[in-house]
């Protein structure tokens, strides 16, 4: 699990996470709580939710996949979809964690 801290302006709100991952992960989005559960590609399971107004998120990955287009556009949108939902781009948030990591 990783949570990933939002951008000033970029509200923990679930119903706005919601509309991240229909935009960018085409197919059924599962409702379990207060979590909202999606599959797509190589990703056999993306769990998101709101936690100390951090996005939280889980991914299992399907390991038995080989096909490389498909790996790539399953982590181009897991990214995409990361961006739409914190604001910060990859390299803000590698930059974030390495700050946590030395706190």
């Amino acid at each position: 699990m990783q949570e990933y801290k939002l951008k000033r302006g970029f509200t923990p709100d679930m119903d706005r996470i919601c509309e991240c991952l229909k935009e960018i992960f085409p197919g059924e989005i599962k409702k379990d709580g207060d979590k909202l559960i999606v599959s797509y590609g190589i990703l056999s399971s993306l769990t998101v939710w709101i936690e100390n107004k951090k996005l939280a998120v889980d991914t299992v990955s399907d390991t038995s996949v080989k096909d490389d287009a498909l790996i790539l556009d399953s982590n181009k949108r897991f990214r995409d979809f990361l961006l739409a939902a914190t604001g910060y781009t990859a390299k803000e948030r590698l930059k974030q964690a390495k700050k946590e990591v030395s706190e």
